[in-house]
C-alpha cells in the first residue's frame, strides 16, 4: 500500500474523484494493488447526494491510471444518458482499459438479490437476516444497508461490500436491492 502521505500529495489533499477534503482514505484498485485517494461518498461508504456522481465528468481526465479505473467501473455500471457519452468520451490507453474492464462480471454470469433482482457493481444492497462475520468477530445485522458493492467476477452467488468497516464477501441469497 502506498503511504498516504504521498496519496494526499499526489491528490492535493482532496479526493481524487469529486474533490472532497473530509474523510479521506486509501483505496485499493483491483487487482493491480495501486490506490486511490477518495471520500466515503466515493469509496460507497455514505450516500450520495443527488447529483453527487456528475463529478466523474471531470475525474475521468485524471492522469492517475487508478482514478480512471475507477472512473470508468463506476460509470459503467450507472444508466443515466449523461454516464453512458461521458464512458463513450473516456480516452483510456489500452492497459489502463483491460483494467479497467477486469473485475466485471464474466458474460452469461448474473448477480440477482433474494428476490430476483438483477444486481449492477456499485448497487446498494440491504441484508435480509443477520450474519455471521467469519474471522471478523461480529454479527452483520439484518437491516444493515451496504452501499457500493462490487460483483465476485467469477461466481454470481457472491458479491462485496463494506459492514462496520470491514470488507466482506455475503452471499446473495442474503441480501435484497435497495
Amino acid at each position: 500500500m502506498a503511504q498516504i502521505d504521498e496519496l494526499r500529495a499526489r491528490a492535493g489533499g482532496v479526493c481524487e474523484i469529486c474533490g472532497a477534503a473530509g474523510d479521506l482514505a486509501a483505496v485499493e484498485v483491483p487487482p493491480s494493488g495501486e490506490e486511490a485517494l477518495l471520500c466515503a461518498i466515493c469509496r460507497g461508504e455514505a450516500e450520495a447526494p443527488s447529483g453527487h456522481w456528475r463529478c466523474l465528468e471531470g475525474a475521468m481526465w485524471s492522469g492517475v491510471p487508478a482514478v480512471q479505473v475507477l472512473v470508468h467501473r463506476r460509470l459503467s455500471g450507472m444508466d443515466e444518458p449523461w454516464a453512458r457519452e461521458a464512458l463513450e468520451g473516456m480516452m483510456l490507453d489500452a492497459a489502463t482499459l483491460a483494467w479497467a474492464e477486469t473485475g466485471k462480471p464474466l458474460a452469461g454470469i448474473e448477480h440477482r438479490d433474494a428476490n430476483g433482482a438483477l444486481l449492477a457493481q456499485g448497487d446498494t444492497v440491504v441484508l435480509i437476516k443477520d450474519l455471521q462475520v467469519k474471522g471478523a468477530g461480529f454479527t452483520a445485522k439484518r437491516g444493515t444497508a451496504v452501499r457500493g458493492i462490487s460483483l465476485v467476477t467469477e461466481n454470481a452467488a457472491q458479491i462485496e461490500g463494506r459492514v462496520e468497516g470491514q470488507r466482506i464477501v455475503i452471499l446473495t441469497e442474503f441480501v435484497k436491492k435497495k
